[in-house]
């Protein structure tokens, strides 16, 4: 029996949608019919990701928008609620990822007070920015984009691992204050390099940390996968040794949390190549 289409007719906002998760995920939703608004910094990117959405027959509006202002993030909310009368899902998706240790502070600090801005306001400023529409409405999801490295800390990651720490309690909190009027998932990427988040990082020695035991072999693997030599069946997902997850899983996911009845909510999510053995 085929399942109901449940995103379709949704109005949903999407951050970072100029690349990464956010530009899939927006594409992805409009194809099963969602209203998406679109929102980035970088407004050229956005432009581009917009055009090619309406190119297929998408319906979805660009909104620029910088996450660390509440100020446009409101603006952003309204844009979505007068182009598409209501906000049913909001994904806090933006976010980067400078991983570097304490000793990097000099070249790291600015870049770290950027990744709290972002991280952590940003997502505190799209829940905010939503809330009391969906209160209204009497329903609404938020899907917030977190990590594996917000599970534990891990060498070089103590900002990054801080402010997804920080977006997964936020996003408990928020479960529990809305008392059922608002779904919440927590998303937690593994290694996804296909993302380009790992361009932010300062130190790559801090990369380390999350794969623990395991650095040799990570280290053997990702210089295979850069030069293109790995084995065929390590990046073909129809194998159990596939070790580089493509950004499409993470947004297939997100839309499947998305595609469900009023009455099921998927709380947490952790997608991993079946081969990624590495990662701790």
């Amino acid at each position: 029996m085929d399942k109901k289409n449940y995103v379709e007719g949704k109005s949903i906002i999407v951050t970072g949608a100029a690349g990464g998760f956010g530009k899939l995920v927006s594409a992805k939703a409009a194809a099963l019919g969602a209203k998406v608004t679109c929102a980035d910094i970088d407004e050229a990117a956005l432009e581009k990701s917009v055009a090619d959405i309406r190119d297929t027959g998408g319906t979805v509006q660009a909104v620029p928008a910088d996450v660390t202002s509440i100020e446009q993030m409101n603006a952003l909310a309204r844009a979505a609620t007068n182009a598409y009368g209501r906000v049913d899902v909001m994904l806090n998706n933006a976010g980067i990822m400078p991983l570097a240790l304490y000793a990097d502070h000099q070249a790291a600090l600015e870049k770290w007070k950027r990744c709290i801005d972002i991280n952590f306001k940003g997502v505190l400023n799209g829940i905010v920015c939503v809330f009391d529409q969906m209160m209204a409405q009497g329903e609404g999801h938020v899907i917030n984009v977190s990590s594996i490295y917000g599970n534990f800390p891990t060498y070089g990651a103590a900002v990054y691992g801080a402010t997804k720490s920080a977006v997964n309690f936020l996003s408990e909190s928020l479960r529990v204050e809305a008392r059922g009027k608002i779904k919440v998932t927590i998303v937690k990427p593994t290694g996804v390099p296909g993302t380009g988040l790992g361009a932010g990082v300062v130190n790559p020695a801090a990369v380390i940390g999350i794969v623990g035991q395991n650095a040799g072999e990570y280290v053997e693997l990702i210089g295979q996968y850069r030069d293109g030599a790995l084995d065929a069946s390590n990046v073909d997902p129809e194998q159990m040794n596939y070790v580089v997850l493509d950004p499409e899983f993470i947004a297939d996911q997100i839309i499947h949390a998305i595609n469900q009845p009023k009455g099921v909510s998927i709380g947490d999510i952790t997608v991993r190549a079946s081969g990624d053995h590495y990662v701790l």
